[in-house]
């Protein structure tokens, strides 16, 4: 049975944690929409964790999230699927990961000397990640399941 796409304001959050380590994931619709729900979802868990909205390091992971969440619904959409976002926070990091349909993983920080000032509006996302994050990088799914997940970590 096809499975349907649900709202991310259903069920709870499923919980996927290692030890010491709080995780949830949440499936939102590619589309606009759910890219901005998934921003303020991301917030609340992270203010859940203590990372308040206003300090420093909650911005940059935000600004991070919104980023991956973007890229996953401009260039990774398929009709139908949704992403998913997962927040895992422990007592020394915080990783985010955006997961979607797409199994290309093209992930290559533009050259900033080869984007001219002003003129072009993509290409700058991914040196925002390799800038805010202490690390990044993309995983593979399986051939069962065709997927890649985005994700960056960052020290707490």
């Amino acid at each position: 049975m096809k499975s349907k796409l649900v709202d991310d304001a259903s069920g709870q959050p499923e919980t996927t944690a290692a030890p010491n380590e709080d995780a949830e994931r949440r499936l939102f619709p590619a589309t606009p929409r759910g890219a901005r729900h998934a921003r303020h979802w991301a917030a609340g868990r992270l203010d859940a964790h203590g990372l308040a909205a206003g300090s420093e390091q909650a911005a940059d992971i935000l600004l991070v999230i919104a980023e991956l969440v973007a890229n996953a619904v401009t260039h990774a959409r398929v009709p139908g699927r949704g992403f998913v976002v997962t927040v895992k926070v422990s007592s020394q990091r915080v990783r985010a990961e955006v997961t979607d349909a797409r199994p290309e993983c093209r992930l290559q920080p533009a050259d900033p000397t080869a984007v001219e000032a002003d003129s072009d509006e993509r290409g700058r996302g991914l040196l925002l990640v390799a800038a805010l994050s202490d690390a990044w990088g993309c995983d593979h799914g399986t051939a069962v399941r065709p997927t890649k997940t985005v994700w960056a970590e960052f020290k707490r």
